[in-house]
């Protein structure tokens, strides 16, 4: 059976260590056929994601901090010549004190922060690799729940979550005449080193257990094969779009 990303190369930004998701559809598009770009904060970082992926079909290593204009410019500039064909943008940031606290209490500074690197960071994101898909593509982001429902102790990253989506559906709609397809995966709570700065978190996966319909908590290889699926050409007519892979648990009312 051909790989489905066979021939193709992704860009895969949000890679922190072995419980992100990131690192799950970086497994899965490797698993796939795909070449890889994977892009760190700083050398501790490089160096833990090297570990990581040692085993993974691994191209390009580049330094990306998604806040900062010079280095997008560098990162488009370094990949000029080498087009890609999938972006996957795993990134979100939130202050600890922002999530622990009503959000009627956030401060403009943590709002603004979690703003930024959680819901701008597409846009600058999508502006820096669309002329690198050069023969069209799909960029895709991650996203949750909160997004959409008030789910306690998730606050102002819910907001940047939803600021997110409203992001992707714009994006889609500019980027699509160049057949650069952008869609969220809304994946449920998976017990990454992010989700467990939310309080709370254990009594969250044990009502996902308990409540959603497939009866059990999402696992990060169904997320990384979602992922699969809209990079490769079976996702071909998919953009603008929100997928969940949450055991069904978007339906649920209580």
């Amino acid at each position: 059976m051909p790989q489905l990303l066979e021939g193709k190369t992704a860009l895969i930004m949000g890679i922190a260590n072995k419980w992100s998701l990131a690192y799950a559809i970086a497994k899965a598009f490797s698993r796939e056929g795909a070449s890889l770009v994977l892009t760190y904060l700083d050398e501790h970082q490089k160096s833990s994601i090297e570990n990581l992926s040692k085993d993974l079909k691994v191209v390009k290593m580049l330094p990306c901090n998604v806040t900062k204009e010079d280095e997008l410019a560098a990162l488009t500039a370094d990949l000029t010549g080498t087009p890609i064909d999938a972006v996957v943008h795993s990134l979100a940031f939130a202050n600890r004190e922002d999530l622990g606290k009503p959000f009627v209490e956030t401060q403009k500074d943590g709002f603004l922060l979690a703003q930024e690197v959680s819901a701008y960071s597409l846009v600058a994101v999508a502006r820096a690799t669309a002329p690198l898909m050069t023969n069209g593509g799909s960029l895709m982001a991650l996203t949750y729940l909160g997004a959409t429902r008030v789910v306690p102790n998730y606050n102002v990253m819910g907001v940047a979550k939803a600021s997110l989506e409203a992001c992707m559906r714009y994006l889609a709609s500019d980027l699509g005449p160049s057949k650069i397809r952008v869609n969220c995966i809304s994946a449920g709570p998976v017990k990454t080193a992010s989700a467990r700065a939310v309080k709370g978190l254990m009594s969250v996966l044990d009502s996902v257990a308990e409540k959603s319909p497939l009866r059990h908590c999402t696992e990060p290889a169904e997320v990384a094969d979602t992922a699969v699926f809209l990079a490769s050409d079976l996702g071909r007519g998919v953009t603008a779009n929100t997928i969940f892979v949450d055991s069904g648990f978007q339906v649920m009312g209580m």
